[in-house]
């Protein structure tokens, strides 16, 4: 069965010439298909949103594109099954902010190398070599990266009576991962003949 054309996954973009261009002009430069996914995707919102400002997405200015990204910042997360008893309901992650960002950025940055703007109304984050720290142009969204989740006292004894009643398998892979800091993929890729019991050693493949 034929992938479907760039028009048919996002029809927001086939009434925006130019977004449709810019978007087929990165698959022809052979962007991964995840890639162009998560452009399509985060173009076809901030049109979304150009419309419900009745502003066209070629005139938006600054003040458009920060009401954009105040947007995405109160956006309640569509999965707030993940985190039932945050005190507020969880937000975009950072990551998925920047994201969209990205997309609009390089859309913007298209139309003024093809003469349809003069200057973009993105920023982006500079850096002056030699300049004083804190003194770097920041973007419009700070990036920042959230710490890992680690259970306190109370979290790992309910991990381990979970654990408890789980087969020998999971109960050894369990062990083997919090005893080496093995990574997922590492224990996963274990074999029989990785497992040194005399020298209490793993090995783990690269």
């Amino acid at each position: 069965m034929p992938s479907k054309s760039i028009e048919e996954r996002f029809p927001a973009l086939a009434m925006c010439p130019p977004a449709l261009a810019w978007l087929r002009m990165r698959a022809d430069l052979g962007l991964a298909p995840r890639t162009i996914d998560a452009y399509g995707r985060g173009l076809a919102e901030y049109l979304a949103f150009c419309a419900s400002q009745s502003v066209s997405v070629v005139d938006a200015g600054r003040d458009h594109v920060a009401r954009f990204v105040r947007e995405l910042t109160d956006r309640p997360s569509r999965r707030p099954e993940l985190l039932p008893s945050a005190p507020s309901p969880p937000r975009l992650a950072n990551a998925t902010i920047q994201q969209r960002l990205t997309a609009v950025r390089l859309f913007y940055d298209y139309l003024v190398e093809e003469g349809l703007r003069v200057t973009s109304p993105v920023g982006r984050g500079r850096y002056t070599p030699g300049a004083r720290p804190g003194s770097a142009r920041r973007g419009l969204v700070p990036r920042y990266v959230s710490l890992p989740w680690i259970p306190n006292e109370d979290g790992w004894a309910a991990i381990l009576a979970i654990a408890a009643a789980e087969p020998i398998r999971n109960r050894t892979m369990l062990a083997f991962a919090y005893d080496a800091g093995l990574r997922r993929e590492e224990l996963c890729a274990l074999r029989t003949d990785d497992i040194d019991p005399a020298r209490r050693m793993l090995r783990v493949r690269a």
